[in-house]
């Protein structure tokens, strides 16, 4: 009795697909940012891309995406990261292009900080450096 009802679950679950969260194998076409710089985005309905920054945890990095962009013009898939936890490797937040039109995702580079604070300092510099990288996507 219970066995049918395990095998419908697996099924579903692989029927099901990738949602947000699942790891992703393809990342599409990757734009590189960087804090304190907007980057263009430009591609076609249905075109998978990630949106990718370097990552250096031993320096204090941490990203994390500001609120979440128009899901009509581009959704959010995944998050992933490429390299040793702990030690410089990339970030990247995986979208799927949807309709046609203009959004914007801002990642932001503060750990520990709460959400929405713009500025980032890297101790040991002493200075202030924009804790923002900024993509505008346009889906056409």
């Amino acid at each position: 009795m219970y066995r049918p009802v395990i095998a419908a679950l697996l099924l579903a679950a692989l029927v099901t697909g990738c949602g947000e969260g699942t790891p992703v194998y393809d990342l599409g076409v990757i734009v590189h940012g960087s804090a304190g710089k907007t980057s263009e985005v430009r591609l076609s309905h249905g075109k998978h891309f990630s949106l990718a920054v370097n990552d250096s945890p031993s320096v204090g990095d941490s990203w994390r995406m500001s609120g979440r962009p128009d899901a009509r013009v581009a959704s959010f898939v995944s998050e992933e990261y490429e390299g040793v936890s702990g030690v410089d490797g990339v970030h990247y937040f995986v979208f799927s292009a949807k309709d046609p039109g203009t959004t914007t995702v801002t990642l932001s580079d503060c750990e520990n900080c709460p959400p929405g604070v713009p500025m980032k300092v890297r101790r040991g510099r002493g200075e202030h450096e924009p804790g923002n990288a900024v993509f505008r996507v346009t889906v056409v």
